[in-house]
């Protein structure tokens, strides 16, 4: 079953906004960080180092959630969250640096992405993605 994201939800995707993703430890402890993020083709991507602990997690249970949110005012919240099954991409190494890269200009914007420690990132052997397929989205 594929999951549709609404126009408003993909609008809403679109802007560089903090994702926060959930994973859990073979006993079970959740872990929950921030990151980036980008929506192309329904599905969810994020750029990590393979050594990270949301990496070692997915490795053994790919099941995880991701929330992305913002306020509006003191009344009005809009989120869209999203569970899924993961898939760590590795390679081939060209396409995962292009994907992160798109990525990083998402937040840092075109001349932002050039700079060095981005491109350290993307250079890196650790690099590699995380490729959220939907199984559910709320928006509210």
């Amino acid at each position: 079953m594929t999951v549709q994201f609404s126009p408003e939800a993909q609008s809403f995707l679109a802007r560089p906004l903090l994702g926060r993703l959930a994973t859990a430890s073979p006993d079970g402890q959740p872990h929950v960080v921030p990151v980036w993020f980008l929506l192309e083709d329904g599905l969810v991507w994020v750029s990590s180092f393979q050594s990270t602990r949301k990496v070692i997690d997915l490795e053994r249970n790919p099941k995880c959630a991701i929330v992305i949110d913002i306020e509006q005012g003191r009344e009005t919240l809009s989120a869209v969250a999203i569970e899924g099954r993961a898939e760590l991409v590795r390679a081939p190494f060209a396409e995962v640096r292009q994907r992160a890269q798109r990525i990083y200009a998402k937040y840092l914007g075109a001349e932002g992405v050039l700079a060095p420690e981005p491109q350290s990132w993307l250079d890196s052997p650790e690099n590699l993605l995380i490729k959220i397929t939907p199984t559910r989205v709320k928006t509210w």
